[in-house]
């Protein structure tokens, strides 16, 4: 089995990969007004977004937010009501032909042709695609461990983390300059599911665009350069996922050497604190620094405060239920 960072081995690639300021002014993908109405009921509406060349973006929201109607209309399988929708500056409602070699698809539950085999398969979708890159779909089975064994066998046979499996090698093949991808872990076992990040990552670093749904937010976070929150079809923010981090509220507890002074209680952005004793617990938040350079001037024996996830943050926004 080849190493897990030989899928493009004339680039040298690393997890820290940054997105570079050319690259940042580039929207790839766009949408202005974005509305989509299935007869009276609303899948989305005016959806403003912006993906710059080499950003993995997150879009998050619960089952029914929207997602999915998004996704369909930037892959061109979907007609918007209003608004426009473009990939490279082409309309996907309009040029949708024009786009297509440029533009990998992972749907959230692939429609896959049973009678054919894995390898039919591929070779079908890939002349669909102008062709496929040499050798790059053999290194994606054996990346995604795909055998030939199982290309060779008929579809309808697989089970559902081989079908995801399949679904992705066909995606990203042909080497995409945007990768789509609609709830793109989901049937995948844990393994896969790292091998599957580290390939996105890779294609972060070749310059390439990562747009992919989830409901998992810890595989966001742990992606992602920036994240969309959609909420009932409507976008609730865009933001990066340190800058989401620092709204959440955390609680910290602190154990002092001896008693503090009134005076030095005084913390700078704690919204509550309680005392027993040599021991404080408080809310605080955003930036913790001004707290931890004050409690720095009193003896701490010891202190404790969790990370905000972006589960956390996200929660927040759909904690207040809204009228429909």
């Amino acid at each position: 089995m080849r190493s897990a960072r030989g899928l493009y081995n004339d680039v040298q690639m690393s997890a820290d990969t940054t997105i570079p300021t050319s690259a940042q002014a580039t929207a790839v993908i766009s949408t202005e007004g974005l509305t989509k109405y299935y007869g009276r009921h609303l899948g989305i509406e005016a959806l403003d977004l912006e993906v710059s060349a080499g950003e993995i973006f997150g879009y998050l929201g619960p089952n029914g937010a929207g997602k999915t109607t998004t996704i369909r209309i930037l892959t061109g399988f979907l007609r918007a009501t209003s608004g426009a929708a473009r990939v490279h500056g082409l309309d996907r409602g309009k040029e949708t032909g024009r786009v297509k070699a440029r533009v990998g698809f992972l749907p959230d539950s692939p429609s896959l042709y049973e009678q054919l085999t894995g390898l039919e398969f591929l070779d079908y979708m890939s002349r669909l695609q102008n062709g496929g890159r040499a050798g790059l779909r053999d290194e994606l089975c054996d990346r995604l461990e795909h055998s030939q064994a199982d290309l060779r066998r008929k579809i309808k046979g697989y089970s559902h983390g081989m079908r995801k499996k399949l679904a992705i090698i066909q995606a990203t093949e042909h080497d995409p300059e945007v990768l789509i991808m609609d709830e793109p872990t989901d049937a995948l076992d844990p393994l896969i599911q790292q091998r599957l990040f580290d390939l996105l990552t890779e294609l972060r670093s070749r310059g390439r665009t990562v747009f992919f749904s989830s409901h998992n937010l810890a595989e966001v976070e742990r992606l992602c350069d920036r994240v969309a929150i959609i909420r009932r079809g409507r976008l609730v923010t865009v933001e990066t996922v340190a800058a989401l981090r620092g709204r959440k509220t955390r609680q910290m507890d602190v154990v002092l050497a001896q008693d503090p002074p009134v005076d030095a209680l005084r913390l700078p952005g704690v919204l509550s604190l309680e005392r027993q004793g040599r021991h404080l617990r408080f809310l605080v938040q955003g930036d913790i620094n001004p707290v931890l350079r004050e409690l720095a001037k009193l003896e701490v024996e010891d202190i404790v405060f969790e990370h905000p996830s972006l589960e956390d943050v996200f929660l927040d926004y759909y904690r207040t239920d809204e009228p429909e």
